[in-house]
């Protein structure tokens, strides 16, 4: 199951640093199916980077790995952000 991640993250990679980002896989939740991916360069900054993961790589990842249920991002900055109450 790894090796096909592996591949078809390397699949998709050109089409991401072809606009200054790049993306790694990071890891793999058997049981549920999830893929967490590190979307860096470019991808970090971008509005779109959502839409990338979702519609894009997340669909492609569904379509030729089985098992796959979803795709989630890791270290855009998203874990360190809060919900202040004021």
């Amino acid at each position: 199951m790894l090796e096909k991640l592996h591949a078809t993250i390397q699949a998709i990679r050109p089409a991401i640093q072809a606009d200054n980002g790049d993306i790694e896989l990071r890891g793999f939740d058997e049981d549920t199916g999830v893929v967490t991916v590190e979307l860096t360069g470019a991808c970090v900054s971008c509005p779109a980077s959502t839409v990338t993961l979702k519609a894009g790589v997340e669909r492609i990842l569904k379509d030729r790995v089985p098992g796959v249920t979803a795709v989630e991002a890791v270290g855009m900055g998203l874990e360190s952000e809060s919900v202040v109450s004021l």
